[in-house]
């Protein structure tokens, strides 16, 4: 059954009129023309006026979205003769996060990215998108294997975080993520890291220290989820949309903040609505930075990743 979001309603409602229209304009052969493109006229008038005035708390709904694409969903449209590279070598294969080998647009790349499900046992299978340190470990591993035969890096995000479960503490998770971005930050290949739904605390981190950082523009990246945020801070879940005024986590914010580089707008209506475009305006984006970055040294590449961590969190005068 399709997701609706409360805000979405109106909007959907009035396409479904349209869709009933064309229907009966078919069946009985009538003229309904004038009718079909009036509704079609105030449904772009209204889809605009949506997302003009979307809250953080909203762009959030739709980041989690579960008919957004998700890294195979990518994998399958951007590459050709992919290979998908399996386990950390210490004897896991963690599903929440996945790692290909193949070509695109012509150029050889790794792409690695976080998982989630659509259906519940899927999300059993995927852990809702939340790597184990096994998880982790395995990119790590694939991130090496890159770097030795000098293919460029692609990461998506899209996580909630990483998983928080005891057993995780007990195997290293937090080892494991601060090693992921320490090595991250020394690799000598080109790195592109991607938001594409939610970037969450350290488990979107783990993935996301690259040379460019895009994000779709209705993903969120932030340091913990509204709802964590409003549990801590106000000890009720309920709060989670004032936590996300607080927290400025949309890609807009990021983009401001200088937290991402570029702002990759969906098609009309969101990703969701549009997977083939969303893919497809994004793997330009992608395509560019790779071109961008594939004319530095590895040394300049280094230099040029420090530098942009670097300018994050910096002041003026003023105190801005």
């Amino acid at each position: 059954m399709e997701l609706v979001l409360d805000f979405e309603r109106p909007l959907v409602e009035l396409r479904r009129r349209i869709d009933t229209l064309r229907q009966t304009e078919l069946a009985n052969g009538l003229d309904l023309g004038a009718s079909i493109r009036e509704l079609e006229r105030q449904a772009e008038a209204l889809q605009r006026q949506i997302l003009a005035n979307l809250s953080r708390w909203q762009r959030t709904l739709l980041s989690r979205h579960p008919a957004r694409p998700y890294t195979l969903d990518y994998a399958a449209d951007w590459l050709t003769d992919a290979d998908e590279l399996h386990g950390d070598r210490s004897g896991s294969d963690d599903q929440a996060i996945i790692g290909m080998l193949g070509t695109f647009r012509g150029r050889s790349i790794v792409l690695i990215g976080h998982q989630k499900g659509r259906t519940t046992k899927e999300n059993v299978v995927r852990n809702f998108g939340m790597a184990m340190p096994d998880g982790y470990r395995k990119s790590l591993r694939l991130m090496r294997l890159a770097e030795r035969f000098g293919l460029p890096i692609v990461t998506l995000i899209d996580t909630p975080g990483a998983y928080p479960g005891i057993d995780a503490e007990a195997r290293g998770q937090a080892e494991a993520i601060a090693r992921n971005i320490m090595e991250m930050s020394t690799l000598k290949v080109p790195v592109v890291c991607c938001v594409i739904g939610e970037g969450g605390s350290g488990g979107a981190l783990a993935l996301g220290v690259g040379n460019r950082v895009l994000m779709l523009d209705n993903a969120t990246y932030s340091v913990i989820s509204p709802e964590g945020c409003a549990a801590i801070l106000w000890h009720d879940r309920a709060e989670a949309p004032r936590a996300a005024e607080a927290l400025k986590l949309t890609a807009q914010d990021c983009l401001r903040l200088g937290v991402a580089d570029r702002l990759v707008e969906e098609p009309a209506g969101g990703a969701h609505r549009n997977q083939a475009d969303t893919m497809r305006v994004l793997g330009d984006a992608v395509a560019e930075a790779l071109d961008e970055l594939s004319k530095l040294t590895p040394q300049e590449l280094l230099d040029d990743r420090y530098a942009r961590f670097r300018r994050l969190g910096a002041i003026d005068d003023r105190g801005e």
